[in-house]
């Protein structure tokens, strides 16, 4: 029964944490040089002077990926929604892995 308790205390501190969290996005930031049409334009000189960075996040939701671009003034957000939404798996994967100890042990425990 302690093994118990102490499972479902682990838990209750998960679930805080999740609680805790702040907002999240699933997907990856990377940043995009372009060349753009106009002939004379330093993205054609040598060495290449491109124009960028430019911010593109990409992920997949529902079967679907997506790319979305991000404006300057908003990179140090996302940043920190991609890295909830990393902090979100890790303690959604602890949550199954004591909720499967926990479950396995009241089974063998008969309650």
């Amino acid at each position: 029964m302690n093994r118990q308790r102490s499972l479902r205390d682990k838990i209750d501190r998960v679930k805080k944490q999740l609680v805790e969290l702040g907002h999240f996005r699933p997907g990856s930031l990377s940043e995009q040089y372009n060349v753009c049409g106009k002939a004379e334009c330093r993205c054609k000189s040598t060495p290449p002077k491109k124009h960028g960075p430019y911010h593109q996040l990409s992920f997949s939701w529902k079967g679907r990926s997506k790319t979305k671009f991000v404006r300057r003034e908003d990179v140090a957000t996302v940043r920190e929604q991609l890295r909830n939404y990393r902090r979100l798996r890790e303690l959604v994967d602890e949550w199954i892995e004591l909720e499967l100890e926990l479950t396995q042990l009241m089974l063998q425990e008969g309650g």
